[in-house]
């Protein structure tokens, strides 16, 4: 690198540093900085920018660990294409961020666009453009800016849908497997959305506001109106928080058994990607045989969203009647031999 250029960057990160003086950001990286420490291992690792303050909040906290702790870091935003407006605010996005020496990389969501369940669909395309590129540059991390907010709106949407309890907890993970290969980090889960824009505000000065944010055909948008509107009415943020920590320690000690019951009664065979289960496997609890069949069909069908709790249960019910002896879900063949179960991928022929 030229020594004009070095000296260019070398000024950038110390004006970015330089914000850690204030006592608010402060605060906030020192969170920051104890969470990555304790969940992450040094490794390098990816970040999901949208544009939005949460996500360049994320950005900013990043690029000064990555500094502080000489740590590779890759930017990612996806363009989705949805909106007229979208390759030009992404290439805009990406010019801002050179700015602050954060090369942000962006990806484009190609093909037909869906007419519904849009936001559920843009997110699991937008996972997988993330991931195919994180394995090509060998991340095995990606940091998303999912905050305290989004876990009280996500555990509300989850209520109504009739979320058992694992789904009901799920968000307020710190790190989840996307798969084998890739995991998904959110270190900004205990910290409020107000935080959020003023330290955005404060070292960026810009933002990008995605309309749908505004749009209440989005479940999600109306949920997000919903609990304001609760807020104003007495509903207290800090009971419900800790009603959710609460169940997150019931969902911990289930976890523990679910483990368990595939060490002890399931067989997974590396080279032909698949699990041989015995009887045993199927006779604990409901909600134990329940979570480690989701969690073997995720392995083997390489999936990050699991198939409906609904497809699940009727499944069981089917195997257990002796009604079907062989199913396809997920990704995944399930079949009946003799007195034990063969779980093994779709598209590969049973040998």
């Amino acid at each position: 690198m030229k020594k004009k250029s070095l000296s260019a960057k070398k000024k950038i990160h110390k004006k970015l540093l330089f914000y850690l003086k204030d006592p608010l950001i402060k605060k906030i990286y020192n969170k920051f900085d104890r969470i990555i420490k304790l969940n992450h291992n040094k490794s390098h690792f990816s970040v999901a920018v949208s544009g939005g303050s949460d996500s360049l909040s994320l950005t900013y906290l990043s690029k000064c660990y990555s500094i502080l702790n000489h740590i590779k870091v890759m930017y990612y935003h996806v363009d989705h294409g949805l909106r007229r407006e979208s390759s030009k605010e992404a290439n805009k996005l990406r010019l801002e961020l050179n700015k602050f020496d954060i090369k942000c990389k962006i990806l484009k969501w190609k093909g037909k666009k869906p007419k519904s369940n849009i936001q559920s669909i843009a997110r699991n395309e937008r996972y997988k453009l993330i991931y195919n590129d994180c394995i090509k540059n060998n991340i095995n991390y990606i940091f998303v800016a999912h905050h305290i907010d989004d876990l009280y709106e996500n555990f509300i949407i989850r209520l109504l849908r009739g979320s058992g309890l694992k789904g009901l907890v799920s968000f307020n993970q710190i790190i989840t497997d996307y798969n084998y290969k890739l995991k998904i980090v959110r270190p900004l889960i205990g910290l409020k959305k107000n935080d959020l824009d003023l330290l955005s505000n404060r070292v960026f000065k810009f933002k990008f506001d995605d309309p749908s944010n505004k749009n209440t055909n989005f479940k999600r948008i109306r949920i997000r109106n919903l609990i304001d509107n609760l807020k104003s009415d007495g509903l207290n943020l800090k009971k419900l928080n800790l009603t959710i920590n609460n169940l997150s320690d019931s969902n911990f000690a289930i976890n523990h058994y679910v483990k368990k019951n595939i060490e002890e009664n399931a067989k997974y065979f590396r080279l032909k990607k698949c699990y041989i289960l015995n009887t045993s496997f199927f006779n604990q609890p409901h909600e134990i045989v329940f979570r480690s069949l989701i969690n073997i069909l995720k392995k083997i069908g390489n999936k990050y969203y699991p198939p409906r709790g609904n497809s699940i249960s009727q499944l069981l019910l089917k195997f257990g009647s002796g009604e079907i002896k062989k199913a396809n879900i997920s990704g995944c063949i399930l079949e009946k031999i003799d007195n034990s179960f063969i779980i093994y991928e779709e598209k590969r022929k049973k040998q």
